[in-house]
């Protein structure tokens, strides 16, 4: 599968502060919403101030919403590896799952696969280690559930 996908710009971005530094994380997340639609104009309106660089709907298709080279707003308060802030040196990628508020389900056979070959495109061209592949609820433990134990860690490795 080639990755392609629909460009759909949100304000909701900004510089990275420090460009010299790699961008060496990947954070998976669920959308949390109950449509794809929601969860899109969730991260393009500027109130929410939320955002991430890939959404992928349930069907497998991919949307880009913060070019790589800008820094989204999907980590929050944050921490990895001794490092805060990890939205500065991260890429961001929800999957369109209403997660555990409205309905947990297991993730689409046609979402994992569009996972796949986006993750890997993402890891190849940053060189991010396998070990930087995280959720939220890695770098958020006390704040985040996604992507949740119905996530298929195995099949994305």
């Amino acid at each position: 599968m080639a990755l392609s996908y629909r460009n759909w710009p949100t304000p909701n971005q900004d510089a990275r502060p420090d460009a010299a530094k790699a961008i060496d994380i990947l954070v998976l997340h669920y959308t949390g919403m109950q449509t794809a639609a929601a969860a899109l104009d969730r991260m393009r309106d500027p109130a929410a101030k939320v955002s991430t660089h890939w959404c992928i709907d349930e069907d497998g298709q991919i949307y880009r919403l913060v070019p790589e080279t800008m820094r989204a707003w999907h980590a929050g308060l944050s921490y990895w590896r001794r490092r805060r802030l990890v939205n500065d040196t991260s890429i961001g990628i929800e999957l369109v799952n209403p997660g555990h508020e409205f309905g947990y389900r297991p993730f689409p056979r046609a979402q994992m696969e569009a996972l796949i070959v986006l993750a890997g495109d993402v890891l190849s061209r940053h060189q991010i280690p396998a070990a930087n592949v995280v959720g939220h609820s890695d770098i958020a433990p006390y704040r985040k559930l996604d992507p949740g134990e119905l996530f298929d860690w195995a099949r994305l490795a």
